[in-house]
């Protein structure tokens, strides 16, 4: 009878974490953590602005099923357009840094440094819009995660023969890296306020589209890349096609889609902090990941910087729990 009278005390939305919720939490991590690898395969076929272009056409057709699904009509209202032209244009370069720092670096790197977004967020969060203050434990967490990035940073590798130096990483490729992270935190910044203007599903949908359009006039002019070769007879018997292939599958389809649609199952039934603290095993999962399946470089360094990225992270993410303290107190 108490448990369910627990059960019952919790609002909709803020439901608590159980067995099956924090393994959904953990496969999507873990499927977002794959993402720069699946990159890096595509990168092996196709220039960077056509796998971006593919990967979100793929992401907005799922939105249109899924809008479809919910019922949402896609149409912009007035005052909608400009919030998500933004919106598109934010991923237009946020996504041209990473897919051109994963084409420069190694995936393991892009793991570790596209995940360092969280910090720019709080610190954001914290000079900027004030949203949230930036509290001793959290500021530890961001000097753990800062000393990560500087140890790995003064570790890169530079140089590399023809036949390792893909799976290598370099200081360039990381820093561009950090741009993108950059641009992902203030990009996670503006949505919350587009969101108060646009519905979210219509929002990812459009700028997925802007995205589309940018990512492929960009292409045409400056890459003119070559399908031919995905629609040759040996696609599934040459490992190189088969794999760019996969990777773009993997992009387009089980993170924009499947991970997508887990995330929006788990936040109408969870709070979105809860579900956030578990976003520090991300670089831990893309570090393993790369290594396994890439034959990415494995050093000692790699792990401390991957460990300390993670730590900051959680530590972040951590909500206090003082006032929870006070609320299980009170009579």
């Amino acid at each position: 009878m108490n448990r369910a009278v627990s059960q019952s005390s919790h609002p909709e939305g803020q439901q608590p974490l159980g067995p099956a919720a924090i393994a959904l939490t953990l496969l999507t991590v873990a499927l977002w953590g794959g993402t720069p690898t699946a990159v890096k395969y595509s990168l092996e076929m196709l220039p960077v602005m056509a796998i971006s272009a593919i990967r979100f056409a793929m992401a907005a057709v799922f939105m249109v099923i899924w809008c479809r699904l919910e019922g949402r009509s896609l149409k912009l209202r007035p005052g909608q357009r400009l919030p998500s032209l933004i919106f598109g244009v934010m991923l237009f370069v946020q996504i041209g840094l990473f897919t051109v720092a994963i084409e420069l670096s190694n995936a393991s790197h892009s793991s570790l440094f596209i995940n360092t977004f969280i910090f720019w967020v709080a610190g954001i969060e914290h000079c900027i819009t004030q949203e949230s203050r930036l509290t001793p434990r959290k500021i530890f967490g961001l000097v753990i995660a800062a000393a990560g990035v500087g140890l790995i940073l003064l570790t890169t590798t530079s140089g590399a023969d023809d036949e390792t130096k893909s799976n290598l990483p370099s200081l360039t490729g990381d820093l561009v890296m950090l741009a993108s992270a950059f641009v992902l935190g203030v990009k996670i910044i503006y949505t919350k306020h587009a969101v108060k203007t646009v519905e979210p599903s219509k929002l990812i949908f459009w700028h997925n589209c802007i995205g589309v359009a940018l990512f492929a006039l960009w292409s045409v002019l400056f890459e003119r890349p070559d399908f031919s070769p995905f629609f040759s007879e040996k696609l599934l018997t040459e490992s190189t096609t088969r794999d760019a292939m996969l990777g773009l599958l993997y992009q387009g389809v089980v993170v924009a889609g499947f991970c997508f649609a887990v995330q929006a199952y788990l936040l109408r039934n969870h709070s979105a902090s809860k579900i956030s603290v578990f976003s520090f095993a991300t670089p831990l999962f893309g570090v393993s990941i790369a290594v396994l399946l890439r034959g990415d470089p494995l050093s000692p360094w790699l792990l401390v910087s991957g460990w300390c990225v993670a730590v900051g992270i959680l530590l972040v993410n951590l909500s206090p729990r003082v006032s929870k303290n006070k609320k299980d107190r009170s009579p």
